[in-house]
């Protein structure tokens, strides 16, 4: 087949390369099948536990369903994945913050190249062992207690432990795709464990529509609606960017003399992509976490009743929890955006080169402009992605329509995001086989 170097890999082309290439292939099964281990895996019980009576004592339950949009259904199912990948998002979230707050580990970041990178990684997964011991406590404690057929330190001891290492061996399951396969490991966990819940919505759409007759199929079609224009937008925003033009100054390199260049730097409009939805996720599901340990633990006193009752105020479709949701998510946007593009490193690096953006000085006059630009996309962004979160709420209310809850715009941008992602780190691997095989060539 004859491609062309200068165009992007057609869709007949990838997948030529993804059956024939054995690099590619040999990724993408790896992938496939340690996502295909980690859905098994969900359905591992955990022994000594009254399933059947605890899936329905918790049908109803709006945070337990917001959870299990993120475990793939493992807390209905109480499998050894049950809190699967979110304790490793929240000790991510606790470990860029004292990233961005310790001096020492900021410098162990940014200086030391690959070694400090796998530090903080280490650092990452001490947090995310610890914060899973929290939190299978409390889901032990705070939820399983009433369906477990002998409840004891025994029990508590194992099913803490079963819990525990489940969550362990998804983080180090995600770390392996990450490396062998393709695609964010974490994201595309998440993504599966989404992907994994959408039958049994749709089906529960399906019938609420059958049985409420014209008004309910209206309501039903009308959200669809949304959803689908939503997808449109995301899409959008996700691709969108702002080029800003750079000029290479005219320079000789011994007898060669290289003519003035002009390029661009592209500036997403959302530069953390996904990761500031996923974190602000991440962020209200603490609250129930921390509510489930303190139920019935009556050592904690009055503390414990504060955490109960913040728990219940950030339920999700409530008016705390939609403020709160927006307000996490610009904090995410703002702060990814400062950790991916920093105008200080980008000044220099254009002053080392000999280039500039036309109209503007050199320096910190450059810096101060790049930030400006940065601050306002970050800001249109943050924007974009506080109303894409908010708006189903405002929706299913007035539809009446529920069966999607949980499932709203946090799910859909997720699954939008990291498919878009994923594609584009397919291409890359095409484009690179395509330059290996131009080079093979007589």
């Amino acid at each position: 087949m004859v491609v062309s170097r200068d165009k992007a890999p057609s869709a007949q082309e990838t997948f030529l390369q993804m059956a024939q290439a054995a690099g590619l292939r040999g990724r993408l099964l790896i992938t496939i099948g340690l996502l295909i281990l980690v859905r098994v895996g969900i359905f591992i019980p955990v022994p000594d536990i009254d399933r059947q009576a605890f899936s329905q004592a918790i049908n109803d339950n709006s945070v337990i369903g917001f959870l299990n949009i993120f475990t793939g259904g493992g807390l209905s199912t109480v499998g050894i994945f049950a809190l699967g990948i979110l304790p490793y998002i929240n000790a991510s979230i606790i470990m860029q913050l004292l990233t961005a707050a310790i001096p020492a580990l900021e410098d162990l970041q940014k200086n030391e190249g690959e070694a400090g990178r796998r530090k903080i990684s280490q650092y990452s997964r001490y947090i995310a062992f610890g914060w899973c011991i929290i939190q299978g406590l409390g889901l032990t404690i705070g939820l399983l207690r009433p369906y477990a057929n002998n409840y004891g330190p025994l029990f508590i001891f194992q099913t803490v432990l079963a819990i525990t290492a489940g969550s362990m061996f998804v983080m180090w399951i995600s770390e392996l795709i990450t490396e062998r396969g393709i695609g964010n490991g974490a994201s595309l966990l998440i993504f599966v464990n989404i992907v994994a819940t959408l039958p049994q919505t749709l089906g529960q759409t399906i019938e609420y529509a059958q049985s409420g007759g014209r008004q309910s199929i209206t309501a039903v079609v009308l959200l669809m609606l949304v959803f689908l224009v939503m997808i449109v937008g995301i899409v959008f925003v996700q691709e969108g960017t702002r080029r800003i033009p750079i000029i290479s100054a005219r320079r000789q390199v011994g007898k060669k003399l290289y003519r003035e260049r002009t390029s661009y730097l592209p500036l997403r409009l959302n530069q953390g992509g996904v990761m500031p939805i996923i974190f602000a996720s991440a962020v209200l599901i603490l609250p129930s976490s921390l509510a489930g340990f303190a139920t019935g633990n009556e050592g904690l006193g009055g503390f414990g009743e504060i955490l109960i009752q913040i728990s219940n105020a950030l339920r999700p479709g409530t008016w705390v929890y939609t403020v709160v949701y927006s307000v996490m998510i610009f904090f995410f946007s703002y702060f990814y955006a400062s950790l991916i593009v920093n105008p200080e490193d980008v000044s220099k690096n254009l002053k080392k080169m000999g280039s500039s953006i036309p109209g503007i000085r050199p320096g910190k006059k450059t810096e101060q402009y790049l930030e400006g630009v940065l601050n306002r996309l970050t800001f249109l962004g943050a924007i974009f992605l506080s109303f894409v979160a908010t708006l189903p709420i405002f929706v299913e209310q007035a539809t009446g329509v529920t069966t999607f809850q949980g499932l709203g715009a946090t799910s859909l941008l997720i699954l939008v995001g990291v498919a878009i992602d994923t594609a584009k780190q397919i291409q890359t691997y095409v484009i690179s086989q395509r330059y290996e095989g131009m080079i093979k060539q007589p």
